[in-house]
């Protein structure tokens, strides 16, 4: 069996599939409800009648402990997901889904590789369900944060659905004041005639964000001279670790034009078994643009050459204020064969398939006067990259036994293939001379087993065990000579127990406790790394280890009249932990190195009502608590007593809305994240600025009008409060958002 999955696998390179969780109608999720532990979901309906939800990862705005790292609509290439334990620096601890298909991008673990959101537009979702932690044994060990599976619509009647949208956003910062429009259109029709069904999805989006990045220079950098065009209009700021540094220029606006088709076919061939296929389509069109403060003696902008401020020298470099272009073109494959729903046996034949049918970003290398205009530059191709999955899964539930056991087998595959060539016309031209190329694969083969078993009407409990076997290789760096130098392959074991069991105390009080061991091994982009000196690789670790945690949590949870409130308590000990630090052998060189380490202490609170103190009033709200520290790290010892970067200690959301009447949705929400850091030495506390993680609090509101059955519009505003706030870039700013839809 075994075999042939692994020669179906090969189709691109191989991913993962599964599932889990809960709150009101709709659709069932496709996540393991059953095992007793920490669970939470929203319906697309809510998401529409509450959320300001321009991009599929909206949805998960007000969920406890969840936070993702959006800086403008459309961010398409740093919107990681963070969780109670994870910081928005560590994208492959957490597992993204879309029906099963994987969006988590896998391919390696940072800001630039993040879920792939945009093969979702928030029109199709039906529904979005959270597991937290890696508490069930059908994942693999990247579950160790939370697992997301957006639930896309399937009609069991004909209905169609238009929807525009736009917004406006002013930004002050530094030398900016400016204004950032956009607007998104999309499309949806589905039906079911007998035993076909049949969905469709195109969306359109049009985003101009603000700028991320800003040119810079520290003071003591400088040379004291005479030397260069003397220049105004830097900024005299500090930088996250206070030191005195001049901001030169804003830089990486991106205009983004984003395409989405999404088709979704399903035939039921009998009662209980249905074939299903999705094909999932996302191009992105992206232009990066730069605005120097800097002016010369006549008024002219500077982008390039030696500049004097104030009696000291700096040379611009081509980074400085390098604009870039992409472009993009993703896609993606989804079939499964499914048995469920009647017998005392489900089973599933699932495989997916993600591609990077096309992925060019051009960026100048040489500092020019005017960076719109052409000359040398390096274009990235990453053509070729994706993953796939393969999956087989069973469900018994042998007749008058209280069990419920899963079983699995799987495959799940990447292939990382980067390579950077010279060009002479950085925006126009062809490829040229080769400079470096970066290539590795890396497989997971799993089986799994679980039972849950209803010992009573108040006992339940659950013990699950996940078999992994990962494999690396193919692994290879070249420089402008381009010979491929390899690296060694790799292939290691591990064993995940996982174990929960809940107590019903009564109907209205449960408590429940879950364990998990979780391996999240390491990604191509972390194990294939380094740089070539006298035709050796150097500055990388060949025997980079997996991180191997054990998560645990303890729930009391009340059910409410229309609602609940939960409280848990949850711990994390990481080792292993995989983070770019500085060698110890060359301190000036960071790369992907394990930290021995990582403790976290915390506790949740969830609290949802419909109804509360008068009709038609609904609140959700959370806050989290986290202690999360670094307790042994040999390669940075000053790191060790350190909280882990980009895990805040709190966190809060509260989300109030009110139905007046059928006509009426009134929304207030609220986002709270309190002191964090971005460096392992914490050394970064100016959090305010660029480069800067601050805390912040976010008030958003939203006010929709149902017309009548087919018709709605609505105005929103995110960030009413116009906080500015940072994670190394900055967040958008006062927000705008008004939409108009049309349900057939």
């Amino acid at each position: 069996m075994l075999a042939a999955m692994g020669a179906a696998a090969s189709m691109v390179c191989p991913a993962r599939a599964d599932h889990v969780v809960h709150i009101t109608a709709g659709r069932p999720t496709s996540l393991p409800a059953q095992i007793p532990t920490t669970m939470e979901g929203i319906t697309g309906e809510q998401v529409e009648d509450r959320i300001n939800a321009s991009d599929s990862e909206d949805a998960l705005k007000y969920l406890p402990s969840l936070n993702v790292r959006k800086r403008y609509i459309g961010d398409y290439d740093h919107a990681v997901l963070a969780s109670r334990a994870s910081g928005t620096g560590n994208s492959a601890r957490s597992l993204v889904y879309a029906d099963g298909i994987l969006l988590s991008n896998l391919l390696g673990n940072g800001a630039t590789y993040t879920p792939r959101w945009g093969q979702v537009s928030p029109e199709e979702i039906e529904r979005v369900d959270v597991l937290y932690g890696p508490f069930s044994a059908a994942y693999p060990g990247n579950s160790v944060g939370a697992v997301v599976d957006f639930q896309i619509r399937m009609p069991d009647q004909l209905e169609a659905h238009v929807k525009l949208s736009g917004y406006t956003q002013g930004f002050r910062q530094y030398g900016s004041d400016t204004r950032h429009d956009g607007g998104q259109a999309s499309a949806s029709i589905g039906d079911r005639q007998g035993a076909w069904s049949w969905w469709l999805d195109v969306s359109r989006l049009d985003s101009n964000g603000q700028p991320i990045a800003f040119a810079n220079k520290l003071v003591s950098a400088g040379k004291a001279n005479n030397d260069g065009v003397p220049v105004t209009g830097a900024i005299a700021d500090k930088n996250p670790s206070n030191a005195d540094w001049l901001i030169l220029g804003a830089t990486s606006q991106v205009h983004t034009v984003q395409d989405h088709a999404k088709v979704k076919l399903a035939y039921d061939i009998a009662p209980a078994l249905r074939a299903s296929y999705t094909l999932g389509w996302w191009r992105n069109d992206a232009v990066r643009t730069s605005t120097s403060y800097l002016r010369d003696g006549a008024g002219n902008p500077v982008y390039g050459g030696t500049i004097n401020v104030a009696g000291r020298s700096y040379a611009l470099l081509a980074s400085d204020f390098a604009p870039s272009r992409g472009a993009l073109e993703h896609v993606m494959h989804g079939l499964s064969l499914k048995k469920n729903g009647r017998g005392e046996f489900e089973w599933e034949v699932a495989a997916s398939r993600y591609d990077y049918a096309r992925d060019l970003v051009r960026t100048p290398t040489v500092a020019v006067p005017d960076p719109a205009t052409g000359g040398q530059g390096n274009l990235t191709d990453m053509g070729g990259s994706g993953w796939n999955t393969l999956a087989l899964r069973g469900v018994w539930r042998p007749l008058g036994i209280a069990h419920t056991v899963e079983f699995g087998v799987q495959r799940d595959s990447a292939c990382l293939r980067t390579r950077v060539t010279g060009s002479a016309d950085w925006i126009h031209g062809a490829a040229g001379k080769p400079v470096s190329r970066f290539v590795g694969d890396t497989r997971l083969t799993s089986v799994y087993l679980q039972d849950t078993w209803r010992i009573t009407d108040a006992w339940k409990t659950t013990l699950g065990l996940r078999r992994e076997q990962w494999q690396a290789f193919d692994g290879g760096i070249a420089n402008s000579a381009d010979a491929l130098l390899p690296f060694k392959a790799r292939s290691e074991a591990s064993w995940s127990p996982k174990a929960a069991v809940s107590y019903r105390a009564s109907d209205d009080w449960s408590v429940k406790a879950s364990a998990g061991r979780a391996v999240r091994n390491p990604t191509a982009q972390e194990l294939f790394q380094g740089s070539i000196v006298n035709n050796d690789i150097v500055n990388s670790d060949p025997a980079l280890r997996a991180e191997r945690s054990w998560t645990s949590e303890l729930t009391a949870e009340r059910q409410l009249d229309k609602g609940s409130l939960r409280l848990t308590g949850f711990h994390e000990t990481s080792r292993d932990a995989l983070y770019s630090q500085p060698l110890p052998s060359a301190p000036t060189v960071n790369t992907v190195q394990n930290i021995a380490r990582i403790r976290t202490n915390g506790l949740e609170l969830s609290y949802q009502q419909e109804d509360v103190w008068l009709h038609g009033l609904a609140l959700t709200g959370s806050a989290t608590w986290a202690d999360s520290v670094i307790t042994g790290n040999s390669a940075l010892p000053a790191s060790v007593g350190k909280r882990q970067p980009r895990v805040p200690d709190w966190r809060a959301t509260l989300l109030a809305s009110y139905h007046a009447g059928e006509h009426w949705t009134s929304t207030l929400g609220l986002r709270y994240s309190g002191r964090q850091y971005g460096s392992l030495l914490n050394n970064d506390p100016n959090g305010m600025t660029y480069m800067g993680v601050s805390d912040y609090l976010v008030l958003d509101a939203r006010v929709r009008y149902r017309f009548n059955r087919q018709w709605s519009g609505s105005v929103g505003i995110d960030n009413l409060n116009n906080r500015k706030y940072w994670a190394f870039h900055p967040y958008t700013q006062r927000m705008l958002v008004a939409e108009l839809k049309f349900d057939l």
